[in-house]
Protein backbone atom coordinates (compact mmCIF):
# COMPACT_ATOMS: atom_id res chain seq x y z
CA UNK A 1 0.00 0.00 0.00
CA UNK A 2 2.50 2.59 0.96
CA UNK A 3 3.64 2.11 -3.09
CA UNK A 4 0.60 4.07 -3.77
CA UNK A 5 1.40 7.71 -1.77
CA UNK A 6 3.17 10.17 -3.70
CA UNK A 7 5.57 12.09 -2.11
CA UNK A 8 3.56 14.99 -0.74
CA UNK A 9 1.53 12.40 0.62
CA UNK A 10 3.87 10.06 1.95
CA UNK A 11 5.54 13.43 4.06
CA UNK A 12 2.10 14.23 5.26
CA UNK A 13 2.05 10.74 6.81
CA UNK A 14 5.23 10.91 8.43
CA UNK A 15 4.43 14.48 10.11
CA UNK A 16 1.13 12.96 11.43
CA UNK A 17 2.71 9.64 13.06
CA UNK A 18 5.66 11.89 14.86
CA UNK A 19 2.99 14.37 16.11
CA UNK A 20 0.50 11.81 17.15
CA UNK A 21 3.38 9.40 18.42
CA UNK A 22 4.27 12.33 20.85
CA UNK A 23 0.55 12.98 22.08
CA UNK A 24 -0.31 8.99 22.68
CA UNK A 25 3.44 9.30 24.70
CA UNK A 26 1.88 12.02 27.14
CA UNK A 27 -1.62 10.67 27.39
CA UNK A 28 -0.62 6.81 26.62
CA UNK A 29 -5.10 6.29 26.96
CA UNK A 30 -6.00 8.39 24.25
CA UNK A 31 -6.89 5.73 21.99
CA UNK A 32 -8.73 8.40 19.37
CA UNK A 33 -4.96 9.43 18.27
CA UNK A 34 -3.63 5.67 19.12
CA UNK A 35 -6.92 5.03 15.80
CA UNK A 36 -4.98 7.64 13.88
CA UNK A 37 -1.39 6.25 14.09
CA UNK A 38 -2.58 3.08 13.51
CA UNK A 39 -4.17 4.08 10.41
CA UNK A 40 -0.75 6.13 9.56
CA UNK A 41 0.82 3.03 10.07
CA UNK A 42 -1.68 0.85 7.77
CA UNK A 43 -0.74 3.41 4.81
CA UNK A 44 3.01 3.23 5.21
CA UNK A 45 3.43 -0.14 5.59
CA UNK A 46 5.17 0.33 8.69
CA UNK A 47 3.51 -3.45 10.40
CA UNK A 48 5.33 -3.63 13.52
CA UNK A 49 4.50 -0.22 14.37
CA UNK A 50 0.72 -1.22 13.47
CA UNK A 51 0.68 -3.96 15.51
CA UNK A 52 2.22 -1.62 18.45
CA UNK A 53 -0.26 0.86 18.32
CA UNK A 54 -3.31 -2.21 17.82
CA UNK A 55 -2.36 -3.46 21.05
CA UNK A 56 -2.25 -0.26 22.78
CA UNK A 57 -5.66 0.40 21.44
CA UNK A 58 -6.91 -2.29 23.29
CA UNK A 59 -4.79 -2.46 26.35
CA UNK A 60 -6.79 1.69 26.51
CA UNK A 61 -9.39 0.63 25.95
CA UNK A 62 -8.83 -2.01 29.16
CA UNK A 63 -8.03 0.09 31.23
CA UNK A 64 -10.74 2.45 30.34
CA UNK A 65 -13.40 -0.55 31.23
CA UNK A 66 -14.73 -0.83 27.90
CA UNK A 67 -14.05 -4.70 27.69
CA UNK A 68 -16.56 -5.28 24.44
CA UNK A 69 -14.38 -2.50 22.61
CA UNK A 70 -10.90 -4.34 24.24
CA UNK A 71 -12.27 -7.69 22.86
CA UNK A 72 -13.54 -6.26 19.57
CA UNK A 73 -9.74 -4.92 19.02
CA UNK A 74 -8.14 -8.00 19.86
CA UNK A 75 -10.10 -10.00 17.71
CA UNK A 76 -8.92 -7.65 14.83
CA UNK A 77 -5.24 -7.81 15.54
CA UNK A 78 -5.73 -11.46 14.76
CA UNK A 79 -7.44 -11.98 12.20
CA UNK A 80 -4.26 -9.87 10.58
CA UNK A 81 -1.58 -11.09 12.87
CA UNK A 82 -3.23 -14.68 13.65
CA UNK A 83 -0.27 -16.05 15.42
CA UNK A 84 0.66 -13.50 18.22
CA UNK A 85 0.52 -15.28 21.26
CA UNK A 86 0.12 -12.09 23.62
CA UNK A 87 -2.82 -11.20 21.96
CA UNK A 88 -4.67 -14.75 21.84
CA UNK A 89 -3.65 -14.70 25.99
CA UNK A 90 -4.97 -11.08 26.17
CA UNK A 91 -8.13 -12.32 24.52
CA UNK A 92 -8.83 -14.88 26.14
CA UNK A 93 -8.38 -12.85 29.44
CA UNK A 94 -10.58 -10.26 28.67
CA UNK A 95 -13.10 -12.49 27.57
CA UNK A 96 -13.40 -14.88 30.68
CA UNK A 97 -13.01 -11.01 32.74
CA UNK A 98 -16.25 -9.64 31.05
CA UNK A 99 -17.86 -13.05 31.31
CA UNK A 100 -17.42 -12.91 34.93
CA UNK A 101 -19.22 -9.27 34.78
CA UNK A 102 -22.16 -10.07 33.08
CA UNK A 103 -21.89 -10.55 29.62
CA UNK A 104 -19.06 -8.08 29.43
CA UNK A 105 -20.88 -4.53 28.85
CA UNK A 106 -18.78 -2.21 29.10
CA UNK A 107 -19.36 1.20 31.23
CA UNK A 108 -18.42 4.27 28.70
CA UNK A 109 -17.34 6.98 31.02
CA UNK A 110 -19.47 9.50 32.35
CA UNK A 111 -19.83 12.79 29.47
CA UNK A 112 -17.82 10.69 27.04
CA UNK A 113 -16.31 12.82 24.30
CA UNK A 114 -18.67 14.51 22.01
CA UNK A 115 -16.82 13.23 19.21
CA UNK A 116 -17.63 9.80 19.45
CA UNK A 117 -21.19 10.31 18.18
CA UNK A 118 -22.13 9.01 14.51
CA UNK A 119 -22.66 11.32 11.80
CA UNK A 120 -26.11 12.49 10.58
CA UNK A 121 -26.99 10.45 7.46
CA UNK A 122 -24.78 11.75 4.22
CA UNK A 123 -26.72 14.35 2.24
CA UNK A 124 -28.57 15.12 5.30
CA UNK A 125 -28.52 19.19 4.97
CA UNK A 126 -30.05 20.84 8.42
CA UNK A 127 -30.85 24.87 8.72
CA UNK A 128 -30.04 26.86 11.78
CA UNK A 129 -33.30 26.62 13.54
CA UNK A 130 -33.30 22.57 12.83
CA UNK A 131 -29.88 22.67 14.93
CA UNK A 132 -30.57 25.16 17.59
CA UNK A 133 -31.80 22.64 20.13
CA UNK A 134 -28.53 20.94 20.15
CA UNK A 135 -26.02 21.78 22.78
CA UNK A 136 -23.34 24.26 22.38
CA UNK A 137 -21.76 23.20 25.09
CA UNK A 138 -22.64 25.28 27.65
CA UNK A 139 -24.35 23.08 30.26
CA UNK A 140 -20.70 20.82 30.21
CA UNK A 141 -18.73 23.83 30.62
CA UNK A 142 -20.81 25.22 33.38
CA UNK A 143 -20.60 21.91 35.22
CA UNK A 144 -17.32 21.76 35.13
CA UNK A 145 -15.91 25.28 35.05
CA UNK A 146 -18.67 26.47 38.05
CA UNK A 147 -19.67 23.45 39.76
CA UNK A 148 -16.32 22.47 40.04
CA UNK A 149 -15.54 25.29 41.81
CA UNK A 150 -13.17 26.74 39.43
CA UNK A 151 -15.03 29.79 38.80
CA UNK A 152 -18.14 32.08 39.50
CA UNK A 153 -21.13 32.01 38.12
CA UNK A 154 -21.03 35.84 36.99
CA UNK A 155 -17.57 34.95 35.47
CA UNK A 156 -18.92 32.38 33.35
CA UNK A 157 -22.13 34.48 31.76
CA UNK A 158 -19.31 37.19 31.67
CA UNK A 159 -17.13 35.36 29.32
CA UNK A 160 -19.48 32.97 28.00
CA UNK A 161 -19.09 33.68 24.06
CA UNK A 162 -22.19 35.09 22.00
CA UNK A 163 -21.42 33.19 18.78
CA UNK A 164 -25.06 34.12 17.24
CA UNK A 165 -23.82 37.72 17.63
CA UNK A 166 -21.24 38.00 15.13
CA UNK A 167 -20.62 39.99 12.67
CA UNK A 168 -18.73 40.22 9.18
CA UNK A 169 -16.08 37.63 9.32
CA UNK A 170 -15.34 38.10 13.03
CA UNK A 171 -13.95 35.04 15.29
CA UNK A 172 -15.95 33.92 18.39
CA UNK A 173 -13.79 34.49 21.23
CA UNK A 174 -13.37 31.17 22.63
CA UNK A 175 -14.80 30.40 26.33
CA UNK A 176 -10.97 29.77 28.00
CA UNK A 177 -9.44 32.59 26.19
CA UNK A 178 -11.76 34.99 27.67
CA UNK A 179 -11.31 33.40 30.92
CA UNK A 180 -7.39 34.44 30.37
CA UNK A 181 -7.75 37.62 29.18
CA UNK A 182 -9.61 38.39 32.23
CA UNK A 183 -7.56 36.89 34.47
CA UNK A 184 -9.78 35.01 36.09
CA UNK A 185 -7.95 31.37 34.94
CA UNK A 186 -4.88 30.65 33.34
CA UNK A 187 -5.35 28.75 30.11
CA UNK A 188 -3.16 26.16 30.92
CA UNK A 189 -5.24 25.05 33.64
CA UNK A 190 -8.45 25.16 31.27
CA UNK A 191 -6.80 23.31 29.21
CA UNK A 192 -6.16 21.18 31.34
CA UNK A 193 -9.47 20.71 32.69
CA UNK A 194 -10.76 20.01 29.15
CA UNK A 195 -8.38 17.15 28.48
CA UNK A 196 -8.65 15.63 31.80
CA UNK A 197 -12.82 15.47 31.31
CA UNK A 198 -12.89 14.99 27.59
CA UNK A 199 -10.21 12.71 27.84
CA UNK A 200 -9.61 14.04 23.92
CA UNK A 201 -5.87 14.54 22.85
CA UNK A 202 -4.23 17.93 23.10
CA UNK A 203 -2.92 18.78 19.57
CA UNK A 204 0.03 21.32 19.59
CA UNK A 205 -1.62 23.25 16.05
CA UNK A 206 1.13 25.47 15.84
CA UNK A 207 3.85 22.56 14.88
CA UNK A 208 1.01 20.77 12.37
CA UNK A 209 0.94 21.44 9.07
CA UNK A 210 -2.63 22.22 8.51
CA UNK A 211 -4.44 21.07 5.18
CA UNK A 212 -5.52 24.58 4.05
CA UNK A 213 -7.39 22.44 1.21
CA UNK A 214 -9.72 20.39 3.75
CA UNK A 215 -10.45 23.57 5.86
CA UNK A 216 -11.71 25.83 3.35
CA UNK A 217 -14.21 22.35 1.72
CA UNK A 218 -16.11 23.71 5.12
CA UNK A 219 -18.16 26.61 6.18
CA UNK A 220 -16.07 29.05 7.11
CA UNK A 221 -19.23 30.70 8.34
CA UNK A 222 -19.66 27.66 10.87
CA UNK A 223 -15.64 27.29 11.53
CA UNK A 224 -15.74 31.41 12.51
CA UNK A 225 -19.12 31.21 14.63
CA UNK A 226 -17.89 27.61 16.83
CA UNK A 227 -13.75 28.89 16.59
CA UNK A 228 -13.31 25.54 14.98
CA UNK A 229 -11.52 24.31 12.10
CA UNK A 230 -10.99 20.98 10.40
CA UNK A 231 -6.80 20.32 9.75
CA UNK A 232 -6.15 17.07 8.79
CA UNK A 233 -8.27 13.52 7.62
CA UNK A 234 -7.20 9.86 8.08
CA UNK A 235 -9.57 8.05 5.53
CA UNK A 236 -13.48 9.18 6.27
CA UNK A 237 -12.30 10.75 9.81
CA UNK A 238 -11.74 14.39 9.45
CA UNK A 239 -9.76 15.66 12.51
CA UNK A 240 -11.27 19.18 13.77
CA UNK A 241 -9.37 21.46 16.29
CA UNK A 242 -11.87 22.92 19.16
CA UNK A 243 -11.56 24.40 22.54
CA UNK A 244 -14.71 23.21 23.20
CA UNK A 245 -15.02 19.48 22.99
CA UNK A 246 -18.72 19.89 24.05
CA UNK A 247 -20.48 21.48 21.38
CA UNK A 248 -22.86 19.06 19.62
CA UNK A 249 -24.04 21.73 17.34
CA UNK A 250 -20.40 22.92 15.78
CA UNK A 251 -19.89 19.16 15.39
CA UNK A 252 -23.64 18.73 13.80
CA UNK A 253 -23.12 21.95 11.01
CA UNK A 254 -19.57 20.64 10.15
CA UNK A 255 -20.70 17.08 9.18
CA UNK A 256 -23.76 18.58 7.33
CA UNK A 257 -21.23 19.47 4.90
CA UNK A 258 -19.37 16.49 3.67
CA UNK A 259 -21.08 13.93 5.97
CA UNK A 260 -17.87 12.44 7.10
CA UNK A 261 -17.17 11.37 10.69
CA UNK A 262 -15.94 13.95 13.09
CA UNK A 263 -13.03 13.58 15.52
CA UNK A 264 -12.21 16.79 18.15
CA UNK A 265 -9.13 17.54 19.33
CA UNK A 266 -8.09 20.07 21.83
CA UNK A 267 -5.86 23.33 20.80
CA UNK A 268 -4.74 26.64 22.09
CA UNK A 269 -7.08 29.41 21.29
CA UNK A 270 -4.20 31.45 19.81
CA UNK A 271 -3.19 29.03 17.34
CA UNK A 272 -6.75 28.11 16.74
CA UNK A 273 -7.68 31.46 15.77
CA UNK A 274 -4.38 32.84 14.22
CA UNK A 275 -5.24 29.30 11.62
CA UNK A 276 -8.67 30.02 10.87
CA UNK A 277 -7.73 33.69 10.03
CA UNK A 278 -5.04 32.06 7.75
CA UNK A 279 -7.01 29.37 6.05
CA UNK A 280 -10.76 31.82 5.74
CA UNK A 281 -8.56 35.41 4.32
CA UNK A 282 -11.15 37.65 2.69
Amino acid sequence: MPGTLTPSEEAQLQQTVEMFEAISQSQPHDYQSLEILKEAYLKLGRDEDLLDASKRIADAYVQLGQLSSAILEYETILQRFPDDADVSAALAKIESQASSLGGGDDDEPEEAPTAQEPPPQVGAIRTHASTAHLDDGANAMRKLFVDGNHISAAEFDLCWPDSEGLVGGEISVPFIQSLMDKNIMPLEKALRLLVDKSRLGYLPLEMYDVQIDLARSYSAEVCRRWCVLPFDQMGKTVLVSTTNPFNTRAMHELQQSLGQRIQWYLASPVDLTREIQKAFRN
